[in-house]
């Protein structure tokens, strides 16, 4: 009796891992059956706000979801602009003060100018300008002239950014940005004679 006890209980193990087996493997292929796995367009491919043709239009919620987003987004890039020019202003200020205050000019004021042509440059970039030939009204004709000039144009720009409103493209931003770059490249021309 006891060796017919032992073989009923082996035969009931080995049946409740075999079933053991098929049920988790059931789960598994019913899991992965059916999921289509997305594919990641390449960088560059596609545009990441633009919709596949063959999906369904998008519904009122969805579309209003979108316009929020996007208008979000505009508002957050219009503030960090408005950022960029305060900080163009403050670093035009700090520039005429180094200059005023120290004989020579040192690598601090060189990193601010670098700083304020990085700026300036992202400005005009925001606002849909180039590189353009400027022809200054007054040409500095010494470091010192070239740095008041610097500071007022610093000055100008920054005004002139935090007045215009997020949906106008300006150009008198990109000119007055491109006037301002003219006159960084004076001041480092006037810097590497020292």
């Amino acid at each position: 009796m006891k060796t017919v006890f032992t073989r009923a209980s082996g035969f009931v193990t080995s049946s409740f891992i075999v079933f053991a087996f098929l049920f988790c493997a059931g789960v598994v292929v019913a899991q992965t059956q059916g999921v289509p796995i997305p594919v990641r367009p390449q960088d560059g491919a596609r545009d990441p706000g633009a919709r596949d043709p063959n999906s369904p239009p998008l519904t009122e919620l969805e579309e209003e979801m979108r316009a929020k987003h996007a208008i979000k987004v505009a508002e957050k890039e219009h503030e960090e602009n408005l950022d960029r020019a305060r900080e163009i202003g403050q670093i035009g200020k700090e520039l005429q003060k180094c200059a005023k205050n120290s004989a020579s000019l040192d690598r601090d004021f060189l990193k601010k100018v670098e700083r304020l042509e990085k700026l300036t440059r992202k400005i005009r970039g925001e606002a849909g300008g180039e590189d353009e030939e400027v022809k200054l009204p007054k040409q500095p004709t010494d470091v010192t002239s070239a740095i008041a000039q610097l500071a007022d144009a610093s000055e100008t720009l920054s005004k002139d950014v935090r007045n215009t409103p997020r949906q106008v493209v300006s150009a008198s931003v990109i000119n007055n940005a491109n006037v301002l770059l003219e006159l960084i490249k004076i001041v480092r021309g006037y810097t590497r004679q020292l």
